[in-house]
């Protein structure tokens, strides 16, 4: 009986070092994954970053109004003045639909009870 119990008891140690092996693996392999895409997350915000700065410095006010005014042939774009804007009573609101008319209510008493 002992050398049964002998036996399961080097099986089972097999088998959990076995899959302790496995598990270490599957471990590191994931924690290489994560570190990858820790990796590509950085370069793309040092990628944002440059692109931010690249637009922040092509939208400059005094470029683009060298722009517009070296285009101005072609494109024919002039400053914005105040008369371009419209006021509020200009605007026109669709009509407003009538609210929707409650049928079938019923009351609820202090009580709990409903009455129709």
């Amino acid at each position: 009986m002992r050398t049964v119990l002998y036996i399961l008891t080097t099986l089972a140690v097999i088998g959990l070092a076995f899959w302790a092996y496995r598990e270490n693996y599957s471990t590191q392999e994931a924690l290489a994954e994560t570190e990858e895409l820790h990796r590509d997350l950085r370069a793309a915000h040092a990628r944002l970053a440059v692109l931010k700065a690249e637009w922040a410095y092509l939208n400059r006010p005094d470029r683009l109004r060298e722009l517009a005014d070296i285009n101005f042939e072609r494109l024919g774009l002039l400053p914005m003045r105040s008369e371009q804007f419209g006021r509020v009573d200009e605007i026109v609101y669709p009509p407003q639909e009538p609210p929707l008319e409650l049928r079938n209510t019923v009351e609820v008493a202090s009580d709990g009870e409903t009455r129709p």
